[in-house]
């Protein structure tokens, strides 16, 4: 139980898939988030100190190549502060406007002359100035205007031609352009991870579904259940790695189920093999002891009765002609024996196989109940069989005969009480039951399990008396199950019925 509890999944490959993408597209999200929190505005910074260097030069070129005082230079120049959002102011050496892109020129100007001589009438000198660059000919600095409450990026000083020149931009601008950039980013991030989401649950389902299907294939394979096979939609043309490891598998699942097949077929045979030859070793032993427990005493007898002849123990004629009888008797008895375990043993041993043929099993009832007439005279037996019509039966008519010979001569050799044998022929759906019955002692109960196994006998002394070995319902039974046939016996009061079955289609 535990070891199954191990191999229980804690986290589908499909879950993976999906946390393992949200984490990295939330994370590749808050990473632009910081990046552009603590860099962009830098960026931003970097971009407009090259603008207002390129105008502050664009200005001292253009000073020093005459295009200054032109129209076409005015609409660049405007241009370039509409794009980049910028101011700009020219003076000459008289503090004379030159050129202003701003609205409050003045108040530019003021700034500038600031800048130039250190005072101002609304900056203390070094107020809310950081220096980033200063040249020979020009400064940059980041000034907060505390009119406007305001930082400024500011590029100011005397170019070639000795104009007073200063280039600012807002710096408010490009601090609310990055916060539009984050929040934009923000904004959009949540959109692909929803979008993005949606996209990876279908891709994921379509990814794993496969797999998992080949999880439970590989599962009913481990518990040899090779039923389950993996199915593919996709085509030919359109077969991925996954799809081929699914046809692998199910070859593989084809290839055990036949290779398990094979060895359950030959472990089974080989059972069989091992049990059958345990019986035919059991039955080699118990024939061998039955054998020579029946044949010891005509063995005996014979010898026994040679010696008196042979010893001259009588010389009367009568008793030496009793003694030669007594011998032929056993010796008869032997060769019965030793014949019906012939029978048997072919019979056992499948190597007597049973002719079917079509017969009229009445007609072969009637001739044999003829021809065993003497022994029945002997017996003063009375045989009862009523008038039948002709049964005709599947069966082997000479094996069905030696049923019937052990039936009626056990019948004759177990007779009392009114001395009847009576033979009955019952007609069941698709079968004839042919049942032969004699009066006298009933089979006693612990015996009657035991009557079909060879050499046992119910009474010994009578057995011994008539002759019997014990054998004749063995042969019965190994014929009767060589025809795949049913056959029995039943007690009644006043006497025992043998019966057996043969097909009538």
């Amino acid at each position: 139980m535990a070891k199954n509890d191990e191999k229980k999944v804690r986290l589908s490959l499909r879950t993976e898939l999906n946390v393992l993408f949200l984490f990295v597209m939330v994370g590749m999200i808050l990473f632009l988030i910081i990046i552009n929190k603590f860099f962009l505005e830098k960026v931003y910074l970097s971009h407009q100190l090259d603008v207002v260097k390129k105008a502050y030069q664009s200005i001292d070129s253009a000073s020093t190549n005459g295009s200054f005082s032109t129209d076409e230079y005015d609409i660049e120049l405007q241009s370039i502060c509409d794009t980049y959002g910028i101011e700009l102011i020219v003076l000459d050496a008289d503090s004379q406007m030159i050129k202003s892109s701003s609205n409050d020129a003045d108040y530019m100007a003021h700034i500038l002359w600031d800048n130039l001589i250190g005072d101002s009438l609304f900056n203390s000198p070094g107020d809310g100035k950081r220096i980033l660059e200063k040249t020979g000919t020009y400064t940059i600095q980041i000034e907060t205007d505390k009119r406007l409450n305001t930082e400024y990026l500011e590029i100011w000083g005397v170019i070639e031609s000795g104009y007073i020149v200063m280039v600012r931009c807002a710096l408010a601008g490009i601090r609310e352009s990055v916060g539009i950039s984050n929040r934009f980013l923000l904004y959009v991030g949540i959109i692909a991870i929803v979008i993005g989401s949606a996209s990876i649950i279908y891709l994921s389902n379509r990814i794993t579904k496969p797999i998992l299907q080949l999880s439970q294939i590989s599962e009913e394979m481990k518990n040899l259940n090779f039923e389950a096979k993996y199915y593919t939609k996709s085509n030919k043309k359109n077969t991925n790695e996954i799809d081929i490891l699914g046809e692998n598998i199910n070859e593989l699942s084809e290839t055990l189920e036949t290779t398990i097949k094979e060895l359950k077929t030959a472990n089974n045979e080989l059972k069989q093999d091992i049990a059958r030859k345990e019986e035919i070793d059991e039955m080699r032993r118990e024939f061998l002891s039955n054998v020579s427990h029946e044949l010891k005493t005509p063995i005996a007898l014979i010898q026994g009765y040679a010696e008196g002849l042979e010893e001259g123990i009588s010389d009367d004629p009568e008793s030496m002609a009793f003694y030669c009888d007594v011998i032929r008797d056993e010796a008869s008895k032997m060769d019965t024996l030793v014949k019906k375990l012939l029978t048997l043993n072919q019979l056992e041993f499948g190597n007597d196989v049973a002719q079917m043929e079509r017969f009229d099993i009445t007609e072969t009832i009637k001739n044999y109940v003829k021809s065993a007439d003497i022994l029945t005279k002997q017996k003063n037996a009375k045989v009862q069989m009523a008038e039948y019509p002709s049964i005709y039966v599947w069966a082997d008519e000479f094996k069905t005969e030696e049923v019937l010979m052990n039936y009626y001569s056990n019948a004759l050799n177990h007779i009392g009480g009114d001395n009847i044998i009576e033979i009955k022929l019952t007609q069941l759906e698709d079968k004839v039951r042919i049942s032969v019955f004699n009066t006298g002692e009933p089979i006693p109960e612990d015996s009657i399990n035991h009557i079909w196994e060879k050499f046992y006998k119910v009474d010994k002394a009578r057995t011994r008396e008539y002759g019997g070995s014990g054998v004749g319902l063995s042969i019965v039974k190994a014929i009767m199950e060589s025809m795949h046939q049913q056959y029995g016996v039943q007690n009644y009061d006043n006497g025992v019925e043998f019966w057996f079955e043969l097909e009538t289609r």
